[in-house]
């Protein structure tokens, strides 16, 4: 297996640096001797546990309606009966030989400050050479998942890490009568658990390993930063040696551990009241630069309390990176002054649009509530669901998301708000589909399959059957309104899995039976740079230049985390 780790060490190292991750590589370096006067911890420690963890399993897909295979005896095969026989399964070679079932390897990351019994996506496929034709409507039964590490030419498995399970959805906007690899690849959604904590610090540089440095570096961190264990309040640094010191990640930054990272090493650990004064004369001007002006709101938000006064300048100036930098720095600081700002820059500037939404959902503020919420009625496809998703990030309980829980994993908001109407589905990180408008309804006469067992007709009238048909039970039958809503309901009412219901809304679509927009994952691209005015240079679809910078986890895609 190819190690991801010195790719995620070589982006992290860009974006940990004395350089904020959407600033560009033509951006000079701030010049370290107008700071003499004060020492920062980059200075003296590197970050530590940035990378993300490849973890791996074998395991068996079912309910496959006949698409599955027998697979070649291997040993992925003796994995699978192994573990099939240390569970009791009766006649596990009979199981496996079925074509309802197929062997698959399972992947996914451990991203960076994961907590035990964090879910995480995965990723389900078929070995090279298997003669499986479909995961659709497949099950995925519990995989162990461990990371895998080259010892003495082999490949061999490190400790359990994860387990994983769930429904498996095959990518929704490919056809169903499509063969090829897209049909024997599919994702669980939020399927992985992992089963401890990744460990988070800084790890001092050679030359600097001492226990004062060690226990200086964690005092300054914790007078800038603490958090609530268990109800008693902790300062987030713990010096655990001469040369490590343990984070724990403080809860606003818990989407976005990188920017964390980047604001604990530009903390002053050594500065006087003449010094810090001076510090900020200095990074007003450079806030002002556009140039600059990344780096230096990093530096403020380090800052703390102190930098806000200048941070707030930085709000009445005219040029679009200037405010935008000091309104997400001031969102981290949680001054309600970045709200307005932020709302604009999402609604705006496409480049900007991920990482405001990301710093209004770390807000505790009623105002960042309110520019969420008026986001959601704009035309932008993206900006709609990506302030839907940093609305659910700040309070998943918000009346205004109209949350259900349909069955014990698939979740339907329906919002009572203005603006076309629209179905959002995703591949990402939770089922969930969100109705942007109430009174959405199928055209008639629809006829669509919803799973290998469920079917849903209408041919006249305002009313629609949902019928599931399994063998050797009796058929079940609901009726229900023309409602997208109503139908999904129905759907999920019956047994159907979030894969099928998806299935069922993008038959819909291609058919002509879904007037409404559908969208899949409409997420906002963090890794959009700011087109100036001065430049030339080729942009993405939704406008914005593409750079390789930091992606916050609220819309971080699987493929974000393979690359």
């Amino acid at each position: 297996m190819k190690s991801i780790i010195p790719a995620i060490a070589s982006c992290a190292i860009v974006c940990l640096g004395c350089t904020s991750p959407a600033i560009r590589s033509q951006s000079p370096e701030l010049d370290p001797a107008e700071e003499t006067a004060s020492s920062l911890i980059g200075d003296l420690a590197r970050p530590y546990g940035l990378d993300y963890i490849q973890v791996e399993a074998v395991s068996l897909a079912t309910g496959l309606n006949g698409q599955g295979e027998d697979p070649p005896p291997t040993p992925q095969r003796a994995v699978v009966l192994g573990e099939m026989r240390r569970r009791d399964i009766p006649d596990p070679g009979r199981v496996l030989a079925s074509l309802d079932t197929a062997l698959v390897v399972v992947r996914g990351y451990l991203r960076p400050g994961i907590q035990k019994g964090d879910s995480f996506d995965v990723e389900v496929r078929v070995p090279s050479q298997s003669e499986a034709k479909s995961l659709r409507g497949g099950w995925l039964l519990e995989a162990r998942m461990s990371e895998l590490l080259p010892l003495g030419g082999q490949i061999h498995s490190g400790r359990l890490l994860a387990l994983s399970q769930g429904p498996i959805l095959v990518d929704p906007s490919n056809d169903d009568d499509l063969a090829g690899v897209h049909q024997t690849r599919g994702m669980v959604l939020g399927g992985g658990t992992a089963l401890n904590s990744r460990t988070l610090g800084l790890v001092l540089y050679d030359e600097h390993h001492s226990v004062r440095s060690s226990q200086q570096i964690g005092r300054a961190i914790n007078h800038r930063f603490h958090t609530y264990i268990r109800g008693d309040k902790q300062g987030v640094a713990n010096p655990k040696t001469d040369e490590f010191i343990e984070l724990i990640v403080h809860p606003r930054y818990k989407d976005d551990v990188a920017r964390y990272m980047q604001v604990v090493r530009n903390i002053a650990y050594i500065e006087t009241p003449r010094a810090l004064q001076a510090r900020l004369d200095l990074l007003e001007r450079q806030l002002m630069d556009p140039v600059t002006s990344a780096t230096a709101a990093v530096r403020l938000e380090a800052i703390g309390n102190e930098g806000i006064d200048v941070l707030r300048r930085g709000l009445g100036v005219t040029d679009p990176e200037v405010r935008f930098y000091s309104a997400e720095a001031l969102a981290y600081l949680d001054d309600i002054d970045a709200a307005e700002a932020l709302g604009r820059a999402a609604r705006d500037e496409p480049a900007f649009r991920a990482r405001a939404l990301n710093a209004l959902a770390a807000m505790n503020s009623i105002g960042a509530r309110d520019q969420l919420s008026k986001l959601l009625s704009e035309e932008s496809a993206e900006t709609r669901y990506g302030a839907f998703r940093a609305l659910h990030r700040m309070d998943p309980h918000d009346s205004l998301l109209r949350h259900e829980e349909l069955g014990e994993q698939i979740s339907l908001h329906v919002l009572e708000i203005e603006g076309p109407p629209m179905v959002h589905v995703t591949r990402s990180q939770r089922p969930e589909i969100v109705l942007f408008g109430k009174d959405q309804q199928f055209e008639l006469p629809v006829t669509l399959e919803a799973g290998p067992n469920i079917l849903v007709t209408g041919h006249a009238g305002d009313s629609l059957t949902v019928s599931r048909f399994y063998p050797g039970e009796p058929d079940q039958k609901r009726t229900v309104s023309r409602n997208v809503a109503d139908v999904i309901r129905a759907i999920a009412d019956l047994g159907g899995t979030y894969p099928d219901i998806v299935q069922a809304l993008q038959k819909a679509k291609d058919s002509g039976a879904l007037a409404s927009r559908m969208r899949v994952d409409a997420l906002p691209d963090a890794r959009r740079e700011y087109e100036r005015e001065d430049e030339a240079t080729e942009t993405n679809d939704e406008g914005g230049l593409l750079h390789p910078g930091g992606i916050p986890n609220l819309f971080r895609r699987f493929s974000d985390s393979a690359s």
